[in-house]
């Protein structure tokens, strides 16, 4: 008895030494493959900005639940992201100021109605899991967080004239999914669907009379090339 024992133990030791070199060997092969394709990827994307559009109501101007509209466009953005292990990346996500037109679809004065624009600069930045790090498909999942800055409000309540600001940022959460398809050497395709969070109270001299919600899909394409 005690001779298969000892014969267990040997073999359970050997199948031990076994799994620690095949996993250091997967490791140096991942290690040669992160070398050759990089652990820096940039990529450059259209990304059509879809605006959610909740609001609260504003009843001292007869504006409904909803009716604060901010308008959708297509934007262009660049992102930076950078590989720590074969399946654990970080993504910054930037993009230029844009400039969006508000309009309340009803009110006292009736609807559609201009009442203005701003302008925000959204980086975010996630945490990502790729799901196959080394094929030629490559999925992820991404979460983080979206930092909007807001400035040049010029917004009016028509006809009084009456100006109307907003917070001058927004901090709010982000998610993403998307995948990379290999076309050739360092280089990518790229799909990628994100979520963020973005809101502003409105005000009236300084008085708050409506919240919005703007929570954006980012819906974008494009190219990318890992070094």
């Amino acid at each position: 008895m005690k001779n298969i024992w000892k014969a267990v133990a040997v073999g359970a030791g050997m199948m031990g030494m076994w799994a620690a070199t095949a996993a250091h060997a997967a490791d140096d092969m991942y290690a040669t493959a992160v070398s050759a394709e990089g652990k820096w990827e940039v990529r450059l994307r259209g990304v059509y900005l879809d605006m959610q559009n909740n609001s609260s109501a504003v009843p001292a101007l007869a504006v409904p639940t909803d009716a604060i509209h901010v308008n959708d466009k297509w934007i262009p953005d660049i992102d930076i992201e950078y590989f720590f292990t074969p399946h654990w990346s970080t993504e910054l996500v930037l993009t230029y100021p844009q400039t969006q037109d508000v309009t309340v679809e009803k009110s006292a004065l009736g609807g559609p109605t201009p009442i203005g624009s701003f302008k925000h600069l959204p980086p975010t930045l996630t945490g990502k899991y790729n799901f196959n790090p080394d094929g030629m498909y490559r999925p992820y999942f991404g979460i983080g967080v979206n930092y909007t800055l807001i400035w040049d409000v010029n917004l009016n309540v028509p006809v009084v004239n009456l100006p109307l600001t907003l917070d001058n940022h927004s901090i709010g959460v982000a998610a993403q999914v998307g995948m990379d398809v290999k076309v050739k050497d360092h280089w990518f395709a790229n799909v990628d669907i994100k979520w963020t969070q973005i809101q502003s109270d409105v005000y009236l001299n300084t008085v708050k009379v409506s919240r919005v919600q703007l929570d954006p899909w980012l819906i974008g394409a494009g190219i990318g090339y890992r070094f």
